[in-house]
C-alpha cells in the first residue's frame, strides 16, 4: 500500500496521452481525441481485473457509494446497516441520499459483526453495507445469509480493499453492487477517483446516468441526451482515469509486494508478548495493506503507542480507537447531526440515536488494536526493523504494567 509508491513512465505515458489532445473531459469532443477514451478503458480494465459485468468510475470514492445507493434506490424512510469503524465517507454517503446510517458493532475481524446486524434489522432496514476495512473481508457468507432471510439488499464498501477476494471472489463483486476508492493513498490510485461494479446491468446504467446529471448516454449526441431522471456530477475527468489505467494494470505487482512484506512483518512480531493478530475470514484473499494486532488490554495498547511515539516509530502505526476519521468514538460531528444544511427533524433525530448508541463492545476490541500499514517500497531488512522496533516498544509497555 499504497499505489503512488510505484508510480512511473506507465502513469506518466497514459496521462501524456491526454495532454496531447487536450481532452480532459470523459465525454464529447470525439474528433478530438485520437482515439484516446481513458476513462472508457479504465472500466474495461477494472471489468477485466475483477471479473465483474459492469464498471462506471467517478471522481471519488465517496462519489462511488452515493451513486451506488441512488442506483440501489435507498432513499428517504431506508435504513442501512454500517460498522462502527468505516470511513466518514460511509454514513456521508447514506445521509446525501436521505436514508438512516444504523451503526453497529464490529468483530475482531475489524468489520461487522453479523449478529449485531441481526439485532438491528428493523421493518425499515433495505440495505446492509459491509465494509472490508484495511484491506480484508467481511464474513460475506453471514451477511449474504442475512440478505437473504430479510429480502435486502448488500452493498460492499470495497473502497480500503481493493484486489481482495473472498472464497475467489474479488472483493465488491459479491453483492448487489460494490464500490472502490482510488484516491492518493489506496492500493491503486488516480489522484482521486473511485468506481462502481455490479452484474446487475439496470443498476450499472442507473450508475453511468446517476453520476453525469441523469444523461441517459443513449446515442451519440451529448446535447440531445435524455433526462430520466435527476442526477449529479461525480464525473472522474480523463487525466485521473488515466493514472488509474496504468496503475491497475499493475495490481497483481501490488498485491504480491504486499503480501511479501506482510508476511515478513507478521513474522518479525510473533514473539512479542501478548500479541494476537485479526481474524481473517479467508487469508488467501486478503490484500494486505495493513497487518492489523491486537494486545491484552487498553493500558498496554496505550503505552505501546506512547512509547513508539516517544521513540519517533509511530508513523504507519494507526490507532483507530483515537482516530477522528474511522471510529464512532470521535465522530462528535455526527452524534450531534451537525449539518450545513437542514436534516428533517426525524432524520436528525435518527441519527444522533444511531451515533449515540452502546459500542462498548467495539470499545474493547478497538481500545486494543493497532494496525501497521504495509509499505510497497520497504526492503526485508527495513521490515524486519520495523518488527523489532514494535516488538522493543510492545516488551518495554508490558514490563511497566
Amino acid at each position: 500500500m499504497p499505489g503512488y509508491e510505484f508510480f512511473g513512465e506507465e502513469e506518466r505515458k497514459e496521462v501524456n496521452d491526454v495532454l496531447n489532445t487536450g481532452i480532459i473531459m470523459r465525454y464529447g469532443f470525439d474528433p478530438l481525441r485520437n482515439g484516446n477514451w481513458k476513462a472508457k478503458e479504465l472500466e474495461l480494465a477494472i471489468r477485466e481485473a475483477f471479473g465483474c459485468a459492469h464498471a462506471h468510475v467517478v471522481a471519488n470514492g465517496t462519489a462511488a457509494l452515493t451513486t451506488a445507493l441512488a442506483a440501489l434506490k435507498i432513499g428517504y424512510g431506508d435504513e442501512v446497516i454500517m460498522p462502527c469503524f468505516t470511513f466518514v465517507a460511509s454514513f456521508e454517503s447514506v445521509l446525501s441520499v436521505g436514508a438512516t446510517p444504523v451503526l453497529v458493532d464490529i468483530d475482531d475481524s475489524l468489520t461487522l459483526d453479523p449478529e449485531a446486524v441481526r439485532k438491528a434489522i428493523t421493518p425499515r432496514t433495505r440495505c446492509i453495507m459491509p465494509v472490508h476495512m484495511c484491506g480484508s473481508m467481511a464474513d460475506m457468507d453471514a451477511l449474504q445469509q442475512i440478505c437473504e432471510e430479510h429480502d435486502l439488499l448488500l452493498l460492499e464498501d470495497a473502497c480500503q480493499s481493493a484486489g481482495a477476494t473472498y472464497k475467489g471472489k474479488y472483493l465488491g463483486t459479491i453483492g448487489d453492487a460494490g464500490t472502490y476508492s482510488f484516491d492518493f493513498v489506496k492500493t491503486i490510485t488516480c489522484g482521486e477517483g473511485g468506481a462502481v461494479v455490479t452484474n446487475q446491468p439496470d443498476i450499472y446504467l442507473r450508475c453511468d446516468a446517476y453520476a453525469d446529471h441523469g444523461h441517459d448516454h443513449a446515442g451519440i449526441d451529448r446535447g440531445a441526451d435524455m433526462h430520466p431522471f435527476i442526477g449529479y456530477n461525480y464525473r472522474i475527468s480523463e487525466l485521473h482515469a488515466a493514472v488509474g489505467l496504468a496503475q491497475i494494470k499493475k495490481l497483481n505487482q501490488f498485491l504480491s509486494v504486499q503480501r511479501r512484506n506482510h508476511a515478513i512483518l507478521k513474522e518479525a512480531l510473533r514473539e512479542a508478548p501478548g500479541i494476537s493478530f485479526r481474524t481473517i475470514h479467508d487469508s488467501e484473499g486478503d490484500s494486505c495493506t495493513f497487518l492489523t494486532w491486537f494486545l491484552p488490554s487498553e493500558e498496554i495498547t496505550q503505552a505501546t503507542v506512547k512509547e513508539l511515539k516517544a521513540k519517533n516509530q509511530i508513523a504507519g502505526n494507526f490507532y483507530w480507537f483515537v482516530n477522528n476519521w474511522h471510529y464512532i468514538r470521535k465522530w462528535d460531528h455526527l452524534k450531534n447531526a451537525t449539518t450545513l444544511n437542514a436534516l428533517h427533524p426525524d432524520l436528525k433525530k435518527e441519527v444522533i440515536h444511531h451515533a449515540n448508541k452502546d459500542f462498548s463492545s467495539s470499545d474493547a476490541i478497538m481500545s486494543r488494536c493497532i494496525s501497521t500499514a504495509i509499505s510497497l517500497s520497504a526492503t526485508e531488512a527495513q521490515l524486519k526493523e520495523k518488527g523489532e522496533q514494535i516488538t522493543a516498544a510492545i516488551r518495554k509497555a508490558t514490563a511497566a504494567r
